[in-house]
């Protein structure tokens, strides 16, 4: 189907139907995507800002580099163009569009239905009366199947897809009971092999016997980049990812090549700073080293006996 999208010969079409496949945004939130909303990660990867839509908030998400080259021609384009600003219909502010021609936007039949009925065509995938049988929607389903088989977290996919709901997202990775259960008491059981602030605290058997309720049941709402965060719901928001220190966080050998990943990234965040002349930020990512370090020394001496076992 990716071959039928680059035979178009459209380039706001090939950019649309191109971010609708490697991303899914719903097409109102691809409709309404910003002229700067396009970036890139530290590590230079492009990285997509889609609006406010359904969620009423605003996410980041990563983009392919194909979607993302795509991408820049139209807004390149329409920035060109020097268009006035349109009134956005979530915020009421001023915005200039990307898909943006002529003070309107873009109609969804031209970027999406009509495009992708060429593409269908090109592909061969049309039913008897000559109709596409691939639709935008569908390839926000495809991006959703894809993350869970590849073992993306439910808040990764959450956060990709916009969802408000973790049920949304299981959806896609049908989490059973049993398979919750499993990963609950990998880190949870006697003798679990965990590092963090909160390790202590489920190796003594502290846990009060609310927490032990909510997460046997709960457990993947828990996951974060780097570890777990045992915060119940009516505690308060999750601050795990932001200070390693929280006393909620937990992590556990399973996370140690993200671990490793992240220290990576810190050291060379650090010594960027550091050229730069910004004291703060290097003593921040400073900090954000130490606290990995101090996880990864926790985990060495049991992922060792691990390995030997």
């Amino acid at each position: 189907m990716v071959e039928g999208i680059r035979t178009l010969t459209d380039p706001y079409q090939r950019a649309a139907c191109l971010i609708a496949r490697w991303v899914g945004p719903r097409r109102s939130e691809i409709l309404r995507l910003e002229l700067d909303c396009l970036d890139a990660y530290p590590d230079g990867h492009p990285r997509l800002r889609i609006p406010p839509g359904k969620t009423y908030t605003e996410r980041m998400v990563p983009l392919h580099p194909e979607a993302a080259q795509a991408l820049r021609v139209c807004i390149e384009q329409t920035r060109a163009r020097r268009q006035r600003p349109l009134v956005d219909e979530v915020t009421g502010k001023p915005t200039q569009y990307v898909f943006q021609l002529r003070g309107r936007l873009l109609s969804d039949y031209f970027l999406f239905d009509s495009a992708l009925q060429q593409a269908c065509e090109h592909a061969g995938l049309v039913d008897a009366d000559g109709a596409k049988t691939v639709t935008s929607h569908r390839f926000r389903h495809t991006v959703g199947t894809q993350l869970a088989e590849e073992g993306a977290r439910i808040q990764t996919i959450m956060a990709i897809l916009g969802h408000t709901s973790p049920a949304m997202s299981l959806f896609y990775a049908r989490i059973s009971d049993t398979a919750v259960l499993r990963d609950y008491q990998t880190a949870l059981q006697p003798g679990a092999l965990l590092a963090g602030p909160a390790a202590e605290a489920i190796r003594s058997n502290e846990l009060s016997e609310q927490t032990v309720n909510w997460l046997s049941s709960n457990y993947y709402k828990t996951a974060l980049e780097l570890g777990h965060c045992l915060r119940l719901p009516e505690e308060g928001p999750c601050e795990c990812d932001l200070f390693l220190t929280c006393s909620k966080f937990v992590t556990t050998t399973a996370y140690a090549p993200r671990l490793r990943e992240r220290l990576c990234l810190e050291q060379r965040l650090a010594e960027d700073a550091t050229q730069r002349g910004w004291p703060r930020e290097a003593e921040r990512h400073n900090a954000v080293i130490g606290h990995i370090a101090t996880l990864l020394d926790e985990l060495a001496p049991q992922e060792l006996s691990n390995t030997d076992g």
